[in-house]
């Protein structure tokens, strides 16, 4: 007979909770075994069979036909065996229907629990299972409560922990809010995967200009290193396998639309986008802007540079508190020293630079601006008016990162 409602029940389970119906049919035969050892003491004669199609079900218990019934879980006598087939004899194995109502409240509540437990673990296993493949990707959660400093986060199917030392310090949200987390591990306890996401992380970055930018996505635009300082600023560097299409200009967008969107997303963390270069010398020179270098010689062995700026320049060249030379010096993986014009000539090295250069020859690992003596009259009239000047009051030595 079909069983409308277990059928009806199992359809609505596997559709919300995406439980496959063989798994809540298994779990139903073990909860009715466990409730047969509960019923009867043992239920190792016991068999339980489910029609998938109809959800039918049977439980039966295999016992020896006997004269005298000693036990009567395992034993039925030749009288019971012979009314229900006349051709039973003692030795035979007859099988009989359990009717699981007569079961009692406990071995009903032990089945009942069986059947939650294993929809509970089906339930946690299906959501580890979704979230262990965003494991290194973008997700987007709304704000729930504050646990401490941590912050619980709601990922849709379940919460993520959003650790203090993971978040933008100044950064603060209310409840209800959505914001966007890189998701670090995805760990599998006993009470659910536990889901650790970050907002500091530099590849939160470069999985956000992935959803923004089409050609990221593509892979016809490469994000080739990228260095952050949560909360102030991004140097990224970016190559194309298409050389008609600009890197640099395909990150930022018309006006800047794209590249905007992901700092809205950060809340106005600054981002410097730079074209690669396999010369060191020329990415160390391109790292270090919006300030201008006269010239750059990097030992790729030893992975240092030495790195000559206009004197204007060299508060701009290492940035508020060394900011920007520290993120050029990681973007590159060079240990980067900085010298203006005025204390490279001191040292004598500048001298260098220029005899080396007469000749127009370029090294690999060596770059040196030729616009510069160009452009130096129209730098050194507007150097009162720039951010460098007001901060370079106080740099007389050199600095290295």
């Amino acid at each position: 007979m079909k069983n409308n409602e277990l059928l009806e029940a199992l359809n609505v389970l596997e559709a919300e909770k995406n439980i496959s119906k063989e798994v809540l049919l298994e779990a139903i035969e073990n909860s009715l075994l466990i409730a047969c050892k509960n019923h009867f003491g043992k239920a190792d004669n016991i068999t339980v069979t489910i029609d998938p199609e109809t959800c039918e079900y049977h439980v039966l218990a295999a016992k020896t036909v006997v004269e005298t019934v000693e036990d009567p879980v395992e034993q039925i006598s030749v009288e019971d065996a012979q009314q229900m087939d006349g051709s039973y004899t003692v030795g035979d194995v007859v099988q009989v229907e359990v009717k699981s109502r007569d079961f009692g409240r406990i071995a009903t509540m032990s089945a009942k629990n069986t059947i939650l437990q294993k929809i509970r673990e089906e339930e946690r296993k299906m959501i580890y299972d979704e979230y262990y493949t965003l494991e290194k990707d973008v997700v987007t959660g709304i704000v729930q409560r504050y646990i401490g400093k941590n912050i619980s986060i709601n990922l849709g199917k379940t919460d993520a922990f959003l650790a203090e030392n993971e978040q933008v310090r100044g950064e603060h949200f209310q409840p209800t809010e959505r914001i966007k987390v890189y998701i670090l591990e995805v760990k599998d306890t006993t009470r659910g995967p536990k889901i650790l996401v970050s907002r500091t992380h530099p590849e939160l970055v470069k999985r956000l200009f992935e959803e923004e930018v089409t050609e990221v996505r593509d892979g016809i635009v490469e994000i080739k290193a990228i260095a952050r300082e949560a909360g102030s600023r991004t140097k990224m560097a970016v190559w194309s396998s298409d050389e008609n299409v600009d890197p640099v200009g395909a990150c930022v967008g018309m006006n800047g639309s794209r590249v905007n969107a992901i700092v809205d997303e950060l809340r106005g963390e600054k981002i410097d986008i730079i074209e690669w270069n396999e010369n060191p010398a020329m990415l160390i020179e391109h790292a270090l802007s919006p300030a201008k270098v006269i010239s750059v010689i990097a030992d790729a062995d030893e992975k240092t540079a030495k790195v000559v700026v206009p004197d204007y320049q060299l508060s701009l060249a290492i940035g508020k508190e060394g900011q920007n030379a520290r993120l050029a010096a990681r973007l590159t993986g060079f240990k980067i020293d900085i010298k203006s014009e005025t204390q490279a000539r001191e040292a004598g090295d500048f001298l260098d630079y220029e005899n080396e250069y007469d000749d127009e020859y370029y090294d690999d690992d060596e770059y040196y601006d030729d616009e510069y003596e160009d452009d130096y009259d129209e730098y050194d009239d507007e150097a009162d008016d720039t951010e460098a000047v007001d901060e370079a009051d106080d740099v007389s030595e050199s600095e290295e990162v």
